[in-house]
């Protein structure tokens, strides 16, 4: 079906959502989005050579992540000079998408209703970009800071009703034979009986025999002891039971990086002559905006810049490789600047943050006599008695403690949900002047089959 990687030198270790149901608004998008390309594209197309892509998605990602992040940083982000545009996320059945079927928009080019996973509304199978991939012989790899058959990395080789069968979609993973997986889900893998979810099945047992190695930590990721792993193996690693640990309490010496996980794949991929496809997601951005936790949030998107930093540079060398940079959907309705802050927005003070609101509000003793001691030590801001008192009286103090620091930083949030809003599309290498302009969710995996030259549609 695919041409498996070759020889490659690696490490010892390596041998082994509230959503409505209303029809969805069209007003304001182009007549061409979601149904193909249009003629400009076509004449635009010329001898633009593309042997890989990595499709690179920020979860819960859009233009005011984008703006504070910058301001975090205090420069622009190794994406800013990339953007070509933005488009549109809606699902079949709600202004507001899931990650489902915004993912499933992102690998199929299909609306679909929210919760399916590569089905169309009707419940037929949907061709993924990877599956079209896969048959024109290119490797294919998926990498996630969730677990590995959470919505966004499962729409891309898996079909099924409900993007909560996990177990399901493991299943189905192992058997499209994807050649590198790296992320959280282990218990998904395991049965019932090995402390997994799995009813009856061992789906590491199958994957170990159809080829693959299976690592669980960043040092056997990492093993300076190189061995060569033979044509036809594949890699599949799971750092975590369930989802990754946040990016602020992340062991680095038990759990890779998402930078760390894109270089490995991509090192392994990039070994196939024909070609590879690779989706990497950023996962947990959205995870902290529905939790309007400012910190979290601007570290994950930090953690993700390094692997668009990490796919840049292969890419930049390999002179063939185009590098995709776009959301499922926007989460939390961040804004720049709240109502009641300081004037100035000071995203920078985020740096001062070590943990999540979550984290710290766990560690707080039953009458919360100690929310000064674990605000010194997970943050290295000065905290007012009456800031302290808000804490000590509130119903959620996570969400008070998130609120508090989101103040600090001059970042607002309407939401606790996904939003509605339009989210930017950032392209690098050969045609991705292809992209520009103002387009659907849909559009994107088309244009990319365009880029690849491969046969795709549904």
């Amino acid at each position: 079906m695919l041409k498996k990687v070759g020889v490659v030198a690696l490490s010892a270790g390596l041998i082994f959502s509230a959503m409505g149901s209303v029809p969805a608004v069209e007003a304001g998008k182009p007549e061409w989005a979601g149904k193909g390309k249009p003629d400009w594209v076509e004449a635009k197309k010329g001898n633009d050579s593309v042997e890989n892509v990595i499709y690179m998605i920020p979860d819960g990602f859009n233009a005011d992540y984008a703006k504070n992040y910058r301001l975090f940083k205090g420069e622009d982000a190794v994406w800013d000079e990339h953007m070509k545009g933005m488009y549109t996320t809606h699902s079949a059945n709600s202004n507001i998408t899931d990650s489902a079927a915004a993912g499933t928009a992102m690998a199929t080019g299909v609306k679909t209703n929210n919760g399916m996973i590569s089905l169309s509304p009707e419940g037929e199978e949907l061709e993924t970009i990877l599956e079209a991939s896969q048959e024109q012989g290119m490797s294919t790899g998926l990498v996630a800071t969730s677990t590995i058959t959470h919505a966004t990395p499962a729409v891309f080789a898996s079909h099924v009703e409900s993007r909560n069968n996990e177990t399901e979609i493991a299943r189905q993973m192992v058997e499209n034979e994807v050649d590198v997986m790296l992320g959280g889900g282990k218990n998904n893998f395991l049965p019932k009986s090995m402390g997994g979810n799995q009813e009856d099945v061992n789906v590491l047992e199958d994957a170990k025999d159809r080829g693959y190695t299976l690592v669980e930590t960043r040092k056997q990721l990492k093993s300076q002891n190189d061995i060569a792993l033979n044509k036809g193996d594949k890699l599949l690693g799971l750092f975590a039971d369930d989802a990754l640990t946040d990016e602020l309490a992340r062991d680095k010496d038990a759990q890779p990086s998402l930078a760390e996980m894109t270089e490995v794949a991509i090192e392994i991929l990039s070994q196939d002559d024909e070609g590879f496809f690779l989706m990497v997601e950023g996962s947990q951005i959205d995870w902290a905006g529905h939790a309007n936790d400012a910190g979290w949030a601007i570290s994950e998107v930090e953690a993700f810049e390094a692997a668009v930093k990490a796919a840049l540079e292969f890419a930049e060398e390999d002179g063939e490789t185009l590098v995709v940079v776009g959301s499922d959907h926007e989460t939390g309705g961040m804004t720049t600047g709240v109502d009641g802050s300081p004037s100035n927005a000071s995203p920078e003070i985020l740096s001062n943050v070590k943990a999540t609101g979550s984290l710290m509000a766990s560690e707080l003793n039953e009458g919360r006599t100690n929310i000064a001691e674990v605000l010194e030590t997970y943050t290295d801001l000065d905290w007012s008695s009456g800031e302290i008192q808000q804490i000590q009286g509130a119903e959620d103090p996570a969400t008070e403690i998130n609120r508090l620091i989101s103040n600090r930083a001059n970042i607002g949030w309407t939401s606790s949900n996904h939003t509605a809003a339009d989210v930017p599309l950032y392209v690098y290498g050969p045609g991705a002047e292809n992209y520009t302009g103002f387009h659907d969710n849909t559009d994107l995996p088309k244009f990319i089959a365009d880029s690849l030259g491969i046969s795709f549609g549904n």
